[in-house]
């Protein structure tokens, strides 16, 4: 039996869902201590803990750098017990560090899981991202527009005014003549300081006021929000850039020979996927961690393309001492 073949994501996701909720649980308690290091590890060592009571084959295809910077879940780390279905994870232990550090909103704990061979193996490189929700006909937008292109495009698309358009962009000195064009438009633009792959998300999460998401942001985030919009639905488009060799070179060892290609949702997660994602700072996606004499009580968003079923679910357990 191939590994596809015995990829049963019904019997795995609540599996995955208590992942995302050890994680979660874990960083919360450092919230607003202003230790990224601390938080990130925390959740980390949640992570490892209950993936490695799945009965799964699994590696980690995106992870926290490479071997040597273990003790991250670092990228080809086998997780599991290993009598299970082989299956690639893509993760970030706690997506949004500085967000847990200063108490910022939108942090979350993010995890994929699909069959072996399923998800693009992105290099620690940034890659240029274009992702807007479910619903439209494909390439509306595109690469190779520019940003009052999409813009335009997608408000045609929506039969709306372009001023009636609203845009996440991550905000960093690289993407300051791109909010300057977007702006022109009569755009609206959300601005975010950290948390892409919850930046993407919000695309396809009615309620959320975003249509469009652009701009560059690390490869291997930009794998799990492809993975996020293959459950929710939506569009994703993302072709990786390098500023040097050491960047190609990191390309090559992941077995990557066309640096200039764009890559769509379903060429980053080319098979079925579950994902979960749990709030750990409060924000329009999914509620902070509450806290409560003697209780905690964490929100997970728990989702699988294959039906494209999204449960929320909500978890209370006693507080450790």
């Amino acid at each position: 039996m191939t590994a596809s073949a015995q990829f049963h994501d019904r019997m795995l996701s609540l599996g995955l869902a208590r992942v995302s909720e050890a994680a979660a649980l874990a960083s919360a308690k450092l919230v607003g201590h202003g230790d990224e290091k601390a938080a990130d590890q925390a959740a980390v060592n949640a992570m490892r803990e209950q993936l490695n009571l799945l009965d799964i084959a699994g590696v980690v295809v995106i992870g926290e750098g490479e071997r040597d910077e273990a003790p991250m879940l670092y990228i080809g780390e086998e997780v599991g017990t290993g009598k299970g279905p082989g299956v690639d994870i893509a993760l970030d232990p706690l997506e949004g560090t500085t967000l847990t550090a200063k108490d910022m909103p939108n942090a979350l704990t993010v995890i994929a899981m699909g069959p072996r061979g399923s998800m693009l193996h992105a290099p620690d490189v940034y890659m240029d991202k274009l992702a807007i929700g479910p619903g439209y006909d494909a390439d509306v937008v595109t690469m190779d527009m520019t940003a009052t292109q999409r813009v335009e495009a997608l408000a045609k698309a929506k039969d709306c005014a372009t001023s009636d358009i609203t845009v996440c962009i991550l905000e960093r000195p690289r993407h300051e003549a791109m909010i300057a064009e977007v702006r022109a438009t009569g755009a609206a633009i959300r601005l975010i300081t950290d948390g892409d792959v919850a930046g993407v998300m919000h695309c396809a999460e009615p309620g959320t006021g975003i249509d469009m998401y652009m701009g560059l942001g690390g490869a291997p985030e930009g794998v799990l929000a492809a993975a996020a919009l293959k459950c929710m639905g939506g569009q994703f488009y993302g072709r990786l850039t390098f500023r040097n060799d050491d960047e190609r070179g990191r390309a090559a060892k992941a077995g990557i020979t066309d640096l200039d290609r764009i890559y769509t949702r379903d060429e980053l997660v080319t098979e079925d996927v579950i994902f979960a994602a749990t709030g750990v700072t409060g924000g329009s996606l999914l509620p902070a961690v509450q806290r409560e004499v003697g209780w905690l009580t964490c929100e997970t968003l728990l989702m699988r393309s294959k039906t494209g079923s999204v449960r929320r679910m909500s978890y209370r357990t006693p507080a450790e001492d």
